[in-house]
């Protein structure tokens, strides 16, 4: 996403016309509406000050990228090269599974509020999914607390451990990332 769909949909989310965002940014309207067409493109400082005045704040995140790995028998699974973090709703929401991740119980239904139904959600998950399956439904930090009482095979176990130990290794949330505040936010917004 460029700068200008990035400022257009936190000031469409915050409800604040072009005029309003450079009165209170100290800019002028025609300048704003450049940047969001594409125009003129902000410095990353600039980019910064007009989404604080919307109420949001920019973020640089870790990108997460996915490897195959062998599983045997012709199989392969995904494992990530970091961790991240999942909005509190989705993290521990009541789920069901489609059938491609749960074809030996489909329509169950699992709240991942649960510690050993996020568990049994988790193994499954991790066992069968693909990247956006397993970044849908695996919070890292949870997936960090849950690992030891978790049900794997030792392929999937063995190419998600150095991920883990990473994690578990580091201070603060270096390993673990997070969507930007603002695309997770615009998102939600986007959704209502």
């Amino acid at each position: 996403m460029d700068a200008g769909v990035l400022l257009s949909r936190a000031r469409g989310v915050a409800g604040v016309s072009q005029r309003e965002l450079a009165r209170r940014a100290g800019t002028s309207r025609p300048t704003v509406s450049a940047y969001e067409h594409g125009r003129k493109s902000p410095s990353v400082q600039t980019l910064s000050r007009l989404l604080a005045v919307l109420g949001y704040e920019l973020v640089a995140v870790h990108a997460v990228t996915w490897s195959q790995y062998p599983m045997g028998h012709g199989r392969t699974g995904w494992v990530a090269s970091g961790l991240w973090r999942l909005p509190i709703g989705q993290a521990l929401a009541t789920v069901e599974l489609p059938v491609h991740l749960n074809w030996s119980a489909p329509g169950r239904t699992s709240d991942l509020r649960d510690h050993r139904q996020r568990a049994r959600v988790y193994e499954v998950v991790l066992r069968e999914g693909a990247p956006g399956d397993v970044s849908r439904y695996v919070d890292g930090a949870l997936l960090v607390e849950a690992w030891s009482d978790l049900v794997l095979p030792r392929a999937v176990r063995t190419a998600w451990q150095p991920v883990i130990d990473a994690a578990m290794h580091c201070e603060g949330d270096h390993v673990l990332v997070s969507t930007s505040q603002v695309t997770s936010t615009i998102a939600v917004g986007e959704a209502s």
